[in-house]
């Protein structure tokens, strides 16, 4: 069974209250974390509890690979990344869906993106590489009010199945044992869950990744 001891999570977008609460969760089981944000006051929080801090515009692409360089010489390659760029915008119906509220939460899906796409080759390298997201459990039953804040969930989770699809793929024509897991946690709301969350967080490196890849997880039903 893979071990979290010494392996290397990126948390994208940490400086949330589950970033936190994650973070100290991942700091006390062993593993090394790459605290991650635009705003450099807030990321000081994250460095006390024993992260490193980085700061980077997640939307960039480029400045996302040079956040890579910046981890693969400092650290080496990466064993985890953990998106948790989130926010809700909504309400009303259909026609009250503006593209404003649109743009900024597909700020999240832009991030997922980018950060999977710069580190891919790491999580396939690793010897128990991990992807996880946080979605909604509104993506099964998608109302009016949230139409663009589900879309973006929908939109996530059909990239992390795709990341999934990919690193089982990878692994069969490789002929190798799956080592690589793309995992999707679905909440009703994260208020009040945040420590199950970031549990599970840890528990990615507890179970075989055969068992969690292109899974979806409900941790508030």
């Amino acid at each position: 069974m893979p071990d979290i001891a010494g392996r290397l999570v990126v948390l994208a977008g940490a400086t949330s209250t589950l970033g936190h609460t994650a973070t100290r969760a991942l700091v006390t089981a062993g593993a090394r974390v790459v605290a991650v944000s635009r705003d450099a006051g807030r990321l000081a929080e994250l460095e006390a509890l024993g992260a490193r801090a980085e700061v980077c515009d997640l939307e960039d692409p480029v400045a996302v690979d040079d956040l890579k360089r910046r981890i693969h010489l400092a650290e080496g390659g990466v064993d985890g990344v953990i998106p948790l760029v989130g926010g809700w915008r909504g309400g009303g119906g259909i026609a009250a869906q503006s593209d404003e509220d649109y743009r900024a939460l597909e700020t999240s899906f832009t991030v997922l993106r980018n950060v999977s796409r710069a580190f891919d080759a790491d999580l396939r390298a690793s010897s128990a590489g991990r992807l996880a997201i946080i979605s909604s459990r509104a993506v099964a039953r998608p109302l009016a009010g949230g139409a663009n804040y589900v879309a973006v969930k929908a939109a996530s989770e059909a990239w992390v199945r795709a990341v999934a699809q990919g690193f089982a793929k990878a692994a069969r024509e490789a002929d190798e044992q799956l080592r690589a897991a793309a995992t999707i946690f679905r909440v009703k709301s994260l208020e009040g869950v945040e420590g199950i969350a970031a549990q599970e967080i840890v528990n990615l490196w507890e179970s075989h990744a055969r068992y969690i890849n292109d899974r979806i997880i409900d941790l508030d039903a």
